[in-house]
């Protein structure tokens, strides 16, 4: 049984009325564009390809995320019922406990977690996880990231070079 579910929930079973999604961001009509590169700072080194998923809130993996199926659990959050598992995410800080750390490196030992983090400013807790589960993460970059990514966008962390690259969604 998974934590907070009743007997035999599957992970998109939810109790109650269920709250309308508000907007995730995204980058307009760019079908068209090349690849962006965004250049910022090393905050965690490696490097990591997949999808983008962005939220303009901040995530709290203590409570926030269901850590056995990768899924954003928080009430009202505007990922609420997302997958983070194997996506970039694109997000402007952690939030939470020091337990935090420890969950994100959970996550990414089980493969439920994001393989990487573009952050608009990193913090303690998200980054000695990504150091403990090898997640590669970048900040300060010289673009907003949360208006240069959409979710579904293919993304590039080279945090080794302090490098973004975007490919939009077409």
């Amino acid at each position: 049984m998974l934590p907070g579910r009743g007997a035999g929930a599957t992970p998109s079973a939810r109790a109650g009325p269920r709250k309308p999604r508000r907007a995730v961001p995204g980058a307009g009509d760019r079908g068209n564009m090349e690849s962006i590169i965004l250049k910022g700072r090393k905050v965690v080194p490696g490097r990591a390809k997949g999808e983008a998923v962005v939220t303009t809130e901040p995530i709290s993996f203590i409570g926030g995320v269901d850590p056995l199926t990768g899924l954003v659990s928080e009430p009202g959050h505007q990922l609420e019922g997302v997958c983070l598992a194997g996506k970039v995410l694109v997000y402007p800080t952690g939030k939470g406990s020091t337990g935090g750390s420890y969950r994100i490196y959970d996550m990414a030992v089980h493969r439920t977690g994001p393989i990487a983090f573009v952050q608009l400013q990193s913090e303690p807790i998200a980054t000695i996880g990504a150091i403990m589960g090898n997640m590669p993460v970048v900040d300060a970059l010289d673009r907003n990231p949360l208006e240069v990514i959409a979710t579904g966008d293919t993304v590039e962390v080279d945090a080794d070079r302090g490098l973004v690259i975007v490919t939009p969604k077409k």
